[in-house]
């Protein structure tokens, strides 16, 4: 039987979205990634590379119970989030930490999930004004 037919919506709407599944992909792969890293390199790094990592699923889940503007904000903080990743990737690929295959991978999927979240951003903001404009009309456009 197929999953995805007999799928029932979840009470928490964000594990609805894909992004949110992509961030927890990202965040297992991040720490693989770093368990594999030498021990005598446990000045934070690790921690501060899960955390960036864990931030961008964190703040998907958090706007999702917000209003659309608020979500919106919670939206460009995992971009944040998803730029503080790139960062690390970075220096892990500098400092040997990992080789030049994983960066790759690491880029694609931030790049992946910056255009899933630029993406999610201009549909709310677009159905938000979309909103306004109908708020802002005296009745709505029918002949009465």
């Amino acid at each position: 039987m197929n999953n995805q037919t007999n799928k029932v919506p979840t009470f928490f709407r964000f594990e609805d979205l894909r992004i949110y599944h992509k961030a927890l992909e990202y965040i297992s792969w991040v720490g693989k990634v770093c368990n594999g890293m030498p021990d005598n390199h446990s000045n934070g790094f690790e921690a501060g590379f899960n955390h960036s990592a864990r931030q961008i699923a964190l703040n998907i889940a958090e706007g999702s119970a917000r209003n659309k503007a608020q979500f919106v904000y919670h939206l460009k903080m995992s971009k944040s989030a998803i730029r503080e990743c790139v960062v690390y990737t970075t220096v892990a690929f500098n400092e040997g930490l990992i080789n030049a295959e994983q960066e790759d991978d690491s880029r694609n999927q931030l790049m992946e999930m910056t255009k899933m979240l630029g993406a999610l951003i201009t549909s709310l903001q677009k159905s938000a004004s979309a909103q306004e404009q109908y708020e802002d009309e005296p009745y709505p456009s029918k002949n009465w």
